[in-house]
């Protein structure tokens, strides 16, 4: 017959196990589509319809995550990844955010595209409390922690980017006439006012003498830079997304017109101005805050080959040279930092608590010396831009970085 001390160990050796397994079990928080193997992300872009080229956007995140997962996931969970087909279209957006929340149960939801689609699911995932993260959007509405704590941009906000880039008219072209093609919504609007506001406050000449508006829906932007031509402008303010931007950076050269012309940053990807003529994007003017793939300039760069990797190994093809491709890259690294850094406490509040105190992590888009810049009292992305120029093969970034 065993002894009391025996037995004492007996059932010490089995309990002190169990005791353990249960701390461990306590340190681990998880929320909906969060588990012991497994983390579930979603997205919407355009799969379809006038955007559908930053559908790009999701083939890439799901390529990326399939690549962690055969390396053993974060933190030795899975990522299971829906990017969801939206088309651009509000309604279409609110329908597969909800499917995305309701039935598959995301954790979060990272990388979707579009203000006006995005406006439409803000108070939806706001009062479910699930982050909207890394927004392919820069509307100044995404930075508003106070009232909307769930939502945050992935790029510059456009007010900024409008700003920087008025200060930069009035500095080369003091007595500029500025005429402006902008996307009638949300995102055209978040444009046109700051840099109008940033114009007059220069208090010089430099002025708007023409506007004229598009939607997505318009087959052609012919007839709106024909009257900008015509409106004696000699600035052009292209404030346009994906196949209208590259119809008008194509007009402009076949109307003869040739203005200084200014391009929003998330507009400059490879494959829109190749689907423009690269030729004909010769002098735009833009904000720069990333690398680009498929030049000479970045091709021996540690971040641009990790992707060039992926590329070829997963998605050969995709162009070598999509830039866009690259931002969902990009965007996707990102996101899988912050679960890394969430560790074994995956619950919502976790995520955007990790999420908003991103002011140190370097994307692999990014241009060295460029971080995020998130805090939890200010969702700003990124403070710290600079000015481009194309060269008619790669972009000419200027020196200094500029902040708002």
């Amino acid at each position: 017959m065993p002894s009391r001390h025996n037995s004492l160990c007996w059932v010490a050796a089995i309990v002190a196990p169990l005791i353990a397994s249960q701390a461990v079990a306590a340190d681990k928080k998880y929320d909906p589509g969060a588990s012991d193997t497994e983390i579930k992300l979603g997205q919407t872009v355009p799969h379809s319809g006038p955007g559908s080229l930053y559908g790009v956007l999701g083939r890439v995140g799901e390529a990326y995550f399939q690549m962690l997962n055969e390396k053993g996931g974060i933190n030795g969970r899975k990522i299971k990844f829906f990017t969801m087909d939206d088309a651009y279209s509000a309604p279409k957006a609110v329908e597969a955010t909800r499917r995305l929340v309701e039935q598959e149960e995301v954790l979060a939801l990272f990388g979707s595209l579009g203000t006006a689609p995005q406006t439409a699911v803000h108070k939806y995932l706001n009062s479910k409390g699930v982050p909207q993260l890394l927004l392919n959007t820069g509307a100044s509405k995404w930075n508003d922690p106070k009232n909307n704590k769930w939502t945050m941009a992935g790029l510059p906000l456009y007010p900024t980017e409008a700003r920087i880039l008025a200060k930069y008219v009035v500095g080369v072209k003091p007595n500029a006439k500025v005429g402006i093609l902008y996307q009638n919504d949300d995102f055209g609007r978040d444009f046109l006012g700051p840099f109008k506001d940033e114009l007059a406050k220069a208090g010089g000449t430099a002025k708007v003498i023409a506007e004229v508006t598009y939607d997505l829906t318009d087959p052609t932007i012919d007839s709106q830079l024909i009257n900008l031509a015509k409106s004696g402008a000699d600035v052009f303010y292209n404030i346009t997304t994906g196949k209208a931007t590259s119809q008008a950076i194509r007009k402009v050269v076949e109307l003869g017109w040739k203005p200084l012309q200014l391009l929003s940053a998330g507009s400059t990807g490879r494959s829109i101005l190749n689907a423009a003529g690269i030729e004909n994007a010769k002098g735009i003017v833009a904000i720069r805050y990333s690398k680009e793939v498929g030049v000479p300039r970045w091709e021996n760069d540690p971040d641009v080959m990790g992707f060039e990797a992926l590329r070829k190994k997963y998605l050969p093809n995709i162009d070598p040279d999509n830039t866009i491709a690259y931002a969902g890259y990009g965007q996707a690294v990102t996101m899988a930092e912050i679960l890394r850094r969430c560790g074994d406490d995956l619950t919502r509040a976790n995520v955007m608590k990790v999420a908003s105190s991103m002011n140190d992590f370097h994307s692999p888009y990014m241009l060295d010396g460029i971080t995020y810049s998130f805090t939890p009292d200010n969702y700003t992305p990124m403070k710290t831009l600079y000015i481009s120029v194309f060269n008619g093969k790669d972009w000419d970034i200027s020196d200094k970085p500029v902040t708002e």
